[in-house]
């Protein structure tokens, strides 16, 4: 947009002018906030620009931002009392223990420094507040406290995006409650291998409470883990310049997962979104490089079960002997108790122990990436966030650790790419499907993969690359990363949009629609066998000439939801698994599908015509302080796990799908879009707490405003930062 004098003149006058004189600021900082809450920040140096956004951060989400640094580095107790012991004890056992100096820079040269800044910018909020708590605060009953730059090397987070552990302690169970051959058919590995029980291992030995409080600390189930991303070249585009489309999937909640910024700076113009207890953007783009990610299946984790000596639990048998375990002593803080806990975290050679079971002689310790150098969460995107064409996309993805993520490429020249991401143990002798026995020495990691040997793809001959966590290996490809994927129908899905004969050149728009889509795979496949079902009921023939889009307002889509839940359930007790519903025959569909009917009667009554989606699949959001008045919801919500408009969650509820979407126009960055549910901020007073809800709850995008010209267009709020005197 060209802004005449004239017109800039009056949109400096309309726009809201704040002057916050601040110690620690080298020079003076410029913030544009437009209409949609994302504070665009110009600086002099990038010292400035990190003090600014962790300034932002704070002014914006000081609550969650708290909150998540607690969770992340073992002071939750300080807060929440003697019911967040056991949190903190993991939080602190899986903390990095090396060498500090090289966690720093494997990030980046400059990395700690950028850390130094943005942890500054917050302590400056906090000391300008005087005292005085915000309103999230007065209503927990504490105060904020003062940050560290290492606070932002957290190794909590990067637990939610490696749970492989959960799911080797889930497989073990159900092979000893079913056995090998049933979890060989219903879970089969991918690629195809078979299952072996390693040397060693009791199954008995397996129990859900090994991961009780991990499970407490991460949050999320397993199957919540999902994204979309996809780039397509200039000849598939109205522009015939490349457009790259990204929705990462994580809880959705309130506030938001994600915060926007965009940091302007010598060496620095990027705008995107990040976690706002972090510094940069994770995804997002550059003036010349457009990326964003998806999880990618690599194994990352590995229980192992140690053997303690019976006579002495500070013992555990490695190769014939025995070795002591690594005890640290530390003194926490915990609400009600003014002395505090002293508590034990213990270490084997494998890493920090989860649980011990003492009456077995037991204990169990985990091995992750997660206890290697450079592998807090997305702090690698400092680095991404700079690259500028195809070669320092490849540097930075040396870097990239934790979490592993298919993140996919497009410049300004044409190119498009996508890189497998993340910190690849080498196991030579075992699949890592299973917990392994620690003591024999048998099961070791023999190093980790180099970047260039994990899968890649630079200007592909099929002109786009799409991923949705599901198995991306090609087909000629051996090395094994992992063994667990997504089912496939996300990206099926988007392939088929993207590929489909009558499809136009591709425009924003046309990606807004794919990202809205909820075309459900498996809602055909159910319908197949509809049509094969001789005399099917009528509620089952209704399916029929339904299209299998899962919208609000579809008594369809509510039939087949209620009636596959009951299909997976009669079908197998692993909800992990997939269900092969060609090979099920009429008289199962005719049981599920009366428990369905009874299912929907009880939860929508008997009036068949009220029977819609959209009143069964609902999302609310719920503030973690228990305030009823900062909730929002519920709303009715199409889709669900398997669309590309992804909404899964437990109960027919999304708690899980796309809080920030992101589609990113490389021939004219301004014509970028994006949305971030419910609002840019965490301040239940503020005006951008919720006021992106509406149009995310509706399908609809803003701007993603990238020149000062479009900026300025877009400004409502102007705050000047500047030193504060002596």
């Amino acid at each position: 947009m060209k802004l005449t004098a004239l017109t800039l003149l009056a949109v400096l006058i309309a726009t809201a002018a704040e002057r916050v004189p601040l110690p620690g600021l080298r020079q003076g900082v410029e913030i544009l906030r437009d209409r949609w809450g994302v504070p665009h920040i110009y600086a002099s140096n990038t010292a400035d620009l990190f003090f600014a956004q962790g300034y932002l951060a704070a002014r914006d989400r000081l609550w969650q931002i708290d909150r998540w640094r607690r969770e992340g580095t073992g002071r939750l107790a300080e807060i929440a009392g003697p019911e967040a012991i056991e949190r903190d004890r993991l939080a602190l056992a899986v903390r990095f223990r090396g060498d500090l100096e090289g966690e720093w820079r494997s990030y980046g040269p400059d990395t700690k420094a950028i850390a130094t800044a943005f942890t500054n910018g917050i302590n400056a909020y906090i000391r300008a507040l005087h005292g005085r708590r915000p309103l999230e605060f007065r209503v927990a009953g504490y105060d904020p406290s003062l940050w560290a730059p290492e606070d932002c090397l957290a190794r909590v987070p990067g637990l939610l995006m490696t749970r492989n552990l959960t799911r080797e302690v889930s497989r073990a169970r159900n092979i000893r409650r079913f056995g090998l051959t049933a979890v060989a058919a219903m879970q089969p590995p991918d690629p195809a291998i078979p299952i072996e029980i390693p040397h060693g291992l009791d199954l008995a030995d397996i129990d859900s409470e090994i991961v009780r409080v991990y499970n407490i600390v991460t949050g999320a189930r397993p199957d919540e883990q999902g994204s979309n991303n996809w780039v397509v070249d200039g000849t598939m585009t109205t522009t015939g310049k490349p457009i790259l489309a990204n929705d990462p999937h994580r809880p959705v909640r309130i506030p938001s997962l994600r915060k926007t910024v965009h940091l302007v700076a010598p060496g620095w113009n990027a705008i995107g979104a990040g976690e706002p207890a972090l510094p940069g953007i994770a995804l997002g783009h550059n003036e010349r490089v457009a990326f964003g990610f998806t999880i990618v299946g690599i194994d990352q984790q590995d229980l192992y079960v140690e053997k303690l000596n019976p006579e002495n639990p500070n013992q555990y048998l490695y190769r014939g002997a025995w070795k002591p375990v690594e005890i640290e002593r530390r003194q926490i803080a915990v609400k009600g108790r003014p002395a505090g806990e002293l508590i034990e975290l213990r270490h084997t050679m494998h890493g920090p122990i989860i649980y011990e079971d003492r009456a077995r002689h037991r204990a169990y310790a985990l091995r992750w990436v997660g206890s290697e150098p450079g592998t807090a969460g997305y702090l690698a995107g400092l680095s991404l966030a700079r690259v500028q064409n195809w070669r320092e996309f490849l540097s930075a993805m040396d870097r990239y650790k934790v979490p592993s993520e298919n993140i996919v490429y497009a410049d300004v020249d044409g190119n498009i790419g996508w890189q497998a991401a993340g910190l690849a143990p080498i196991r030579r002798n075992w699949s890592g499907l299973l917990p392994v026995s620690g003591d024999s020495g048998e099961y070791e990691w023999a190093g980790f993969r180099k970047a260039g040997e994990l899968p890649r793809a630079y200007n592909p001959p099929q002109h786009f690359i799409a991923t949705a966590n599901h198995n991306i290996l090609p087909p000629e490809y051996t090395i094994p990363l992992g063994y667990e994927w997504a089912l496939p129908y996300r990206y099926l899905r988007i392939r088929e949009m993207l590929t489909a004969r009558d499809a136009p050149k591709f425009s924003v728009a046309d990606f807004e629609r794919m990202q809205q889509d909820v075309t459900s795979i498996p809602a055909r496949r159910l319908q197949a066998a509809v049509k094969e079902w001789h005399k099917a009921p009528e509620l089952a023939r209704e399916l029929a000439s339904w299209d299998c889009r899962m919208t609000v307002d579809s008594r369809a889509a509510a039939i087949f939801e209620v009636w596959m839940h009951e299909i997976r359930a009669a079908n197998h007790p692993m909800p992990e698994a997939d269900v092969a519903l060609s090979r099920i025959d009429p008289q199962v569909l005719s049981a599920t599908l009366a428990r369905a009917e009874a299912t929907l009667e009880k939860r929508l009554g008997k009036d068949r015509a009220a029977w819609t989606w959209g009143r069964l699949h609902r999302i609310e959001f719920k503030h973690p302080l228990g305030e009823k008045a900062w909730n929002r919801g519920p709303i009715a919500r199409p889709g669900d796990a398997y669309t590309p408009n992804a909404t899964s969650g437990n109960d027919y509820q999304q708690t899980n799908g796309a809080s920030y979407r992101q589609i990113l126009d490389v021939a004219d960055w301004d014509r970028s879009v994006m949305t971030n549910v419910p609002g840019e901020s965490g301040d239940p007073q503020s005006p951008h707490f919720d006021d992106l809800l509406g149009d995310w709850a509706a399908g609809r995008y803003h701007p993603m405003p990238f020149s000062r010209q479009a900026v300025e267009a877009a400004a409502v709020e102007r705050i000047s930062l500047v030193p504060a005197e002596n």
